[in-house]
Protein backbone atom coordinates (compact mmCIF):
# COMPACT_ATOMS: atom_id res chain seq x y z
CA UNK A 1 0.00 0.00 0.00
CA UNK A 2 1.48 3.36 -0.90
CA UNK A 3 1.84 5.82 1.90
CA UNK A 4 0.33 8.53 2.53
CA UNK A 5 2.58 11.73 2.18
CA UNK A 6 4.67 13.07 5.13
CA UNK A 7 3.08 16.09 6.42
CA UNK A 8 5.48 18.45 7.85
CA UNK A 9 6.14 21.97 9.84
CA UNK A 10 9.25 23.77 9.00
CA UNK A 11 10.69 25.23 12.04
CA UNK A 12 13.02 29.00 10.85
CA UNK A 13 11.08 29.18 7.76
CA UNK A 14 12.37 32.58 6.92
CA UNK A 15 15.70 31.75 7.57
CA UNK A 16 17.73 30.50 4.87
CA UNK A 17 17.76 26.91 5.38
CA UNK A 18 13.89 27.31 6.44
CA UNK A 19 12.93 28.58 2.77
CA UNK A 20 15.22 25.84 1.17
CA UNK A 21 13.46 23.06 2.84
CA UNK A 22 10.61 24.70 2.26
CA UNK A 23 10.80 24.90 -1.27
CA UNK A 24 12.13 21.33 -1.89
CA UNK A 25 9.27 19.56 0.51
CA UNK A 26 6.45 21.56 -1.89
CA UNK A 27 8.23 20.52 -5.01
CA UNK A 28 8.31 16.84 -3.55
CA UNK A 29 4.82 14.37 -3.93
CA UNK A 30 6.71 12.16 -0.81
CA UNK A 31 5.83 15.34 1.52
CA UNK A 32 3.02 17.61 2.34
CA UNK A 33 4.69 21.50 3.26
CA UNK A 34 1.89 22.14 6.21
CA UNK A 35 3.73 25.79 7.47
CA UNK A 36 6.78 27.45 8.37
CA UNK A 37 6.89 29.06 12.03
CA UNK A 38 8.28 32.30 11.92
CA UNK A 39 9.58 34.63 14.97
CA UNK A 40 7.43 37.73 13.80
CA UNK A 41 3.40 38.87 12.52
CA UNK A 42 5.22 40.36 9.49
CA UNK A 43 7.06 37.58 8.88
CA UNK A 44 4.02 35.24 8.96
CA UNK A 45 2.16 37.96 6.85
CA UNK A 46 4.49 38.05 4.55
CA UNK A 47 5.62 34.37 3.56
CA UNK A 48 3.11 31.91 2.45
CA UNK A 49 1.80 29.06 5.40
CA UNK A 50 3.91 30.88 7.68
CA UNK A 51 2.90 31.50 11.20
CA UNK A 52 4.50 32.62 14.75
CA UNK A 53 5.24 30.21 17.64
CA UNK A 54 1.48 30.93 19.50
CA UNK A 55 0.41 28.75 16.83
CA UNK A 56 2.76 26.14 16.60
CA UNK A 57 0.16 23.54 19.09
CA UNK A 58 -2.56 24.16 16.28
CA UNK A 59 -0.51 23.27 13.43
CA UNK A 60 1.22 20.37 14.89
CA UNK A 61 -2.08 18.80 15.37
CA UNK A 62 -2.74 18.65 11.42
CA UNK A 63 0.90 17.06 10.64
CA UNK A 64 2.57 14.35 11.18
CA UNK A 65 6.74 15.82 11.97
CA UNK A 66 8.77 18.89 12.62
CA UNK A 67 11.91 19.69 10.77
CA UNK A 68 13.76 22.77 12.27
CA UNK A 69 16.98 24.71 11.04
CA UNK A 70 16.82 27.96 13.50
CA UNK A 71 18.88 28.49 16.71
CA UNK A 72 19.43 26.70 19.75
CA UNK A 73 16.69 28.27 22.33
CA UNK A 74 14.05 27.87 19.46
CA UNK A 75 14.94 24.14 18.05
CA UNK A 76 14.49 22.78 22.28
CA UNK A 77 10.97 24.72 22.15
CA UNK A 78 9.87 23.38 19.07
CA UNK A 79 11.16 19.95 19.63
CA UNK A 80 9.05 20.20 23.39
CA UNK A 81 6.21 21.45 21.42
CA UNK A 82 6.61 18.11 19.05
CA UNK A 83 7.22 16.05 21.56
CA UNK A 84 4.30 17.61 23.90
CA UNK A 85 1.95 16.84 20.85
CA UNK A 86 3.21 13.37 20.19
CA UNK A 87 4.91 14.19 16.96
CA UNK A 88 8.66 13.59 15.58
CA UNK A 89 11.06 16.09 15.00
CA UNK A 90 14.36 15.85 13.16
CA UNK A 91 16.84 19.05 14.36
CA UNK A 92 19.46 20.22 12.00
CA UNK A 93 20.51 23.39 14.26
CA UNK A 94 23.87 24.24 15.28
CA UNK A 95 25.57 25.73 18.24
CA UNK A 96 23.44 23.49 21.03
CA UNK A 97 24.50 23.75 23.97
CA UNK A 98 25.22 20.48 26.54
CA UNK A 99 22.41 21.45 28.30
CA UNK A 100 20.37 21.81 25.21
CA UNK A 101 21.81 18.27 23.87
CA UNK A 102 20.32 17.03 27.11
CA UNK A 103 17.23 18.47 26.81
CA UNK A 104 17.02 17.51 23.61
CA UNK A 105 17.62 13.66 24.51
CA UNK A 106 14.81 13.52 27.68
CA UNK A 107 12.70 14.60 25.02
CA UNK A 108 13.74 11.60 23.13
CA UNK A 109 12.46 9.89 25.62
CA UNK A 110 8.39 10.28 24.41
CA UNK A 111 9.08 10.67 20.76
CA UNK A 112 11.58 9.73 18.01
CA UNK A 113 13.82 12.16 17.51
CA UNK A 114 16.72 12.84 14.99
CA UNK A 115 19.40 15.07 15.47
CA UNK A 116 22.51 16.08 13.74
CA UNK A 117 24.92 19.39 13.09
CA UNK A 118 25.26 18.20 9.70
CA UNK A 119 22.85 16.31 7.09
CA UNK A 120 25.58 15.15 4.38
CA UNK A 121 26.23 11.72 3.90
CA UNK A 122 29.88 12.90 2.57
CA UNK A 123 30.50 15.21 5.99
CA UNK A 124 29.63 11.70 7.83
CA UNK A 125 32.00 10.03 5.67
CA UNK A 126 34.68 12.33 6.49
CA UNK A 127 33.90 11.99 10.47
CA UNK A 128 35.02 8.24 10.22
CA UNK A 129 38.11 8.66 7.78
CA UNK A 130 39.19 11.02 9.85
CA UNK A 131 39.30 9.41 12.86
CA UNK A 132 40.93 6.23 10.74
CA UNK A 133 43.37 8.99 9.74
CA UNK A 134 44.30 10.11 13.32
CA UNK A 135 44.80 6.70 14.83
CA UNK A 136 47.35 5.59 12.38
CA UNK A 137 48.95 8.42 11.77
CA UNK A 138 49.92 9.33 15.11
CA UNK A 139 53.03 11.13 14.82
CA UNK A 140 51.40 13.52 12.49
CA UNK A 141 50.61 17.02 13.51
CA UNK A 142 46.89 17.94 12.64
CA UNK A 143 45.75 21.21 11.29
CA UNK A 144 41.73 21.52 11.02
CA UNK A 145 39.86 24.34 9.93
CA UNK A 146 36.36 25.54 8.45
CA UNK A 147 34.66 28.26 6.54
CA UNK A 148 31.27 29.33 6.58
CA UNK A 149 29.37 32.12 5.05
CA UNK A 150 28.77 35.77 7.13
CA UNK A 151 26.15 35.21 8.26
CA UNK A 152 26.73 31.57 10.16
CA UNK A 153 26.34 32.60 14.16
CA UNK A 154 28.39 29.73 16.11
CA UNK A 155 32.21 29.21 15.86
CA UNK A 156 33.56 26.98 14.83
CA UNK A 157 30.93 25.00 13.49
CA UNK A 158 29.13 22.19 14.73
CA UNK A 159 30.79 19.72 12.24
CA UNK A 160 34.38 21.03 12.72
CA UNK A 161 33.74 20.33 16.38
CA UNK A 162 33.07 16.79 15.56
CA UNK A 163 36.13 16.68 13.66
CA UNK A 164 37.62 17.47 16.40
CA UNK A 165 36.66 15.04 18.92
CA UNK A 166 37.34 12.47 16.07
CA UNK A 167 40.74 13.00 16.15
CA UNK A 168 40.86 13.23 20.50
CA UNK A 169 39.01 9.76 20.39
CA UNK A 170 41.70 8.12 18.10
CA UNK A 171 44.22 9.82 19.75
CA UNK A 172 43.37 10.12 23.63
CA UNK A 173 44.25 13.49 23.67
CA UNK A 174 42.74 16.73 23.71
CA UNK A 175 41.03 18.37 20.91
CA UNK A 176 43.13 20.27 18.62
CA UNK A 177 42.97 23.71 17.57
CA UNK A 178 39.96 24.66 15.06
CA UNK A 179 40.64 27.61 12.43
CA UNK A 180 37.47 29.53 11.87
CA UNK A 181 36.52 31.64 8.79
CA UNK A 182 33.61 33.84 8.10
CA UNK A 183 33.47 35.37 4.48
CA UNK A 184 30.62 35.52 1.83
CA UNK A 185 28.58 32.95 0.57
CA UNK A 186 30.35 30.14 1.38
CA UNK A 187 27.86 27.22 2.02
CA UNK A 188 30.66 24.92 4.21
CA UNK A 189 34.12 23.68 3.89
CA UNK A 190 36.06 21.69 6.35
CA UNK A 191 39.66 20.50 5.99
CA UNK A 192 41.52 18.28 7.93
CA UNK A 193 45.76 18.24 7.30
CA UNK A 194 47.83 15.37 8.98
CA UNK A 195 50.83 16.45 8.13
CA UNK A 196 54.32 14.20 9.02
CA UNK A 197 58.03 14.42 7.86
CA UNK A 198 58.19 14.68 3.80
CA UNK A 199 54.26 14.30 3.24
CA UNK A 200 51.12 15.18 4.37
CA UNK A 201 47.41 13.90 4.14
CA UNK A 202 44.64 16.34 3.59
CA UNK A 203 40.86 15.01 4.11
CA UNK A 204 38.31 18.14 2.28
CA UNK A 205 34.43 18.30 2.62
CA UNK A 206 32.99 21.78 0.45
CA UNK A 207 29.22 21.48 0.50
CA UNK A 208 28.15 23.31 -2.90
CA UNK A 209 24.50 24.05 -2.17
CA UNK A 210 22.69 24.39 1.08
CA UNK A 211 19.97 21.50 -1.01
CA UNK A 212 22.30 18.83 0.39
CA UNK A 213 21.50 19.44 4.25
CA UNK A 214 18.09 19.89 3.28
CA UNK A 215 17.49 16.49 1.28
CA UNK A 216 19.30 14.98 3.72
CA UNK A 217 16.62 16.46 6.65
CA UNK A 218 14.11 14.99 4.35
CA UNK A 219 15.80 12.01 4.13
CA UNK A 220 15.89 12.14 7.67
CA UNK A 221 12.52 12.25 8.31
CA UNK A 222 11.03 9.50 6.02
CA UNK A 223 13.19 7.32 8.02
CA UNK A 224 12.12 8.60 11.64
CA UNK A 225 8.32 8.13 11.31
CA UNK A 226 8.54 4.17 11.75
CA UNK A 227 10.79 4.71 14.88
CA UNK A 228 10.56 4.09 17.97
CA UNK A 229 11.01 6.96 20.54
CA UNK A 230 14.96 7.57 20.93
CA UNK A 231 17.56 10.10 19.68
CA UNK A 232 19.18 9.08 16.32
CA UNK A 233 21.72 10.50 14.12
CA UNK A 234 23.37 9.97 10.82
CA UNK A 235 25.00 7.26 11.88
CA UNK A 236 21.47 5.30 12.38
CA UNK A 237 20.22 6.39 8.75
CA UNK A 238 22.95 5.52 6.79
CA UNK A 239 23.69 2.12 8.27
CA UNK A 240 19.68 1.30 7.26
CA UNK A 241 20.61 1.93 3.74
Amino acid sequence: MEKKPLRVIVGGGAGRMGRRLSALLAEDPRFVLTGGVVRTPEQARSLARCFTADALSAHLERSDLLIDFSAPQASVAFASAAAKAGKPAVIGTTGLSALQQAQLAALAKKVPLFAAANFSPGVHALLHLAEEAARLLGGFEVSLSETHHSRKKDSPSGTALRLAQAVARARGGKLPEIVSQRVGDVVGDHALTLAGKDERLELVHRAQSRDVFARGAMDAALWLRRRRPGLYGMDDLLRAR
